[in-house]
């Protein structure tokens, strides 16, 4: 079963991969230890070597497969394994989805201990390859180098990188030749700034230090054909700046918005600076039905746009508006939900904390000529009080969008005072939302769980409940 020599790890032999867990790990157990294997599929046999043993969990990496599972596919990204961001590419993706669904009842009966319905075929993702509408790309001159790269002359390495984060490793940045999230040109944009820095000899930001000309890119698109890029730079000299604006808006003129930001900040947040307008719209354009959305450099916008739509519908047809209800949407962010059910309800009251993008959520009820919705911003738990609930209308239904934490337990017992006839609670967290629907089994029934794929080849689900109060005996 396993080996170890003195001063060597851990290795398990010949152990079979058993089921998928959390952060995109599989799982396999020994005895009565439980461990977490990255890149692996169930039904895979393989040996193991632990690289971290916790009280109640071992970490461990596969390092020889014996026998590979039925369900295991080739991954088509050549960074598969060390990037993280894709962890179950290897695995088919009709299995992916039963793993996703399992997700869903497992948290339901583990962590809530609901009583709930049958729970409704996962809704499959149209695409499983670009089908991202934003993508950050981060700048460093720590290159995360393979073994063989380790093992040639230092003078001759290229260590600047234009990627993603490796897991775990603030610092360390894997160079992406092709990400297959994000639709052309997105990655026609990074490698060529990519080339273009080089030539010209500009810094990579160092993360030690805080300091470098170039820092992040980020690129989104729309459904509408719109391409918006933002540079974040990590000074403000403006000869760096103009020229690298000056070579994106020449070499890709189908970029419809394009913007820069200096952050000479330790952290990469931008929310909190001003986005300069280089070039093009201050804003890009999302459809959905016969809804515009406009969409700023800071705007959140689901980014998965198919899905999207598909989950928005659930949310509406789980609220089964009749015309004349009152609406409450929580945590609205820029309003998508709250103006997409707005013509099928008397008022939708819109909730949330980030005060841009509740302007955001503003402006597209303008533009879509919709007059029957109100937003707010500020913390939920100071927010959704008696008195406000007083002023504005005691709410019919509550839609309710938290954050992957959930909702806040005063949140929770302020929905419970209200009584609302029904509640559609949608999450992108199932372990987060069954906590807070047992907090609400006592007022509530659980009458229908959808759950919708929005991201292909990672764990990640989203999933909405349709609960309905209590009738009284």
């Amino acid at each position: 079963m396993g080996r170890k020599e003195r001063g060597e790890p851990l290795i398990l032999e010949n152990i079979e991969i058993i089921d998928a867990g959390a952060e995109g790990n599989a799982v396999a157990r020994v005895n009565d230890m439980v461990i977490f294997v990255p890149f692996v599929v169930p039904g895979d046999i393989c040996d193991i070597r632990i690289v971290s043993r916790k009280r109640r969990f071992y970490e461990g990496r596969a390092i020889k497969i014996h026998r590979f599972s039925a369900d295991r596919v080739e991954p088509v990204c050549r960074h598969f394994g060390v990037c993280g961001g894709c962890r179950w590419q290897v695995m088919s993706y009709p299995e992916q989805l039963q793993f996703k669904q399992k997700q869903v009842s497992d948290n339901f009966s583990r962590i809530g201990h609901l009583e709930y319905p049958e729970i409704r075929l996962i809704m499959a993702s149209e695409r499983t390859e670009f089908y991202r509408n934003k993508l950050e790309y981060t700048f460093s001159p720590f290159r995360w180098l393979t073994s063989d790269e380790m093992n040639t002359n230092a003078e001759d390495r290229d260590t600047d990188a234009l990627g993603f984060h490796i897991p775990g490793m603030f610092d360390r940045i894997i160079d992406i030749e092709k990400c297959w999230l994000q639709p052309e040109p997105s990655n026609e944009i990074r490698l060529a700034l990519r080339q273009f820095a080089k030539s010209n000899g500009f810094s990579f930001y160092n993360i030690r230090k805080f300091n470098g000309d170039l820092r992040n890119l980020i690129i989104r698109n729309s459904n509408t054909g719109d391409l918006m890029v933002i540079m974040v730079f990590g000074t403000d000299d403006a000869d760096v700046i103009s020229k690298v604006m000056s070579f994106l808006s020449e070499s890709f003129p189908e970029i419809t918005s394009l913007f820069y930001v200096v952050n000479q900040k330790h952290n990469d947040t931008i929310g909190d600076l001003e986005p300069v307008l280089f070039k093009g719209a201050a804003f890009m354009t999302e459809k959905m039905e016969d809804l515009k959305f406009r969409i700023g450099p800071l705007s959140f916008f689901q980014t998965n746009s198919v899905q999207a739509l598909q989950l928005y519908r659930v949310a509406r047809e789980f609220a089964g508006l009749k015309g004349d209800e009152i609406v409450y949407d929580l945590y609205t962010g820029t309003g998508t939900i709250a103006n997409f059910i707005a013509s099928k309800a008397r008022k939708v009251v819109g909730i949330e904390y980030v005060e841009a993008a509740v302007s955001d959520a503003e402006i597209n009820s303008q533009i879509n000529n919709i007059d029957n919705t109100v937003f707010f911003a500020g913390d939920m738990v100071k927010v959704l009080t008696e008195e406000f609930i007083t002023a504005q209308g005691h709410p019919d239904v509550i839609i309710t969008d938290p954050p992957r934490a959930g909702m806040h337990e005063k949140v929770v017992m302020r929905i419970l005072e209200a009584a609302p006839s029904k509640i559609v609670y949608v999450s992108c967290n199932p372990a987060t939302q069954a906590r807070d629907l047992s907090l609400m089994a006592e007022k509530y029934d659980i009458k229908a769980v959808q759950p919708v794929d929005m991201f292909p080849h990672t764990h990640h689900v989203e999933n909405v409940v349709l609960l309905e109060l209590k009738t009284l005996l």
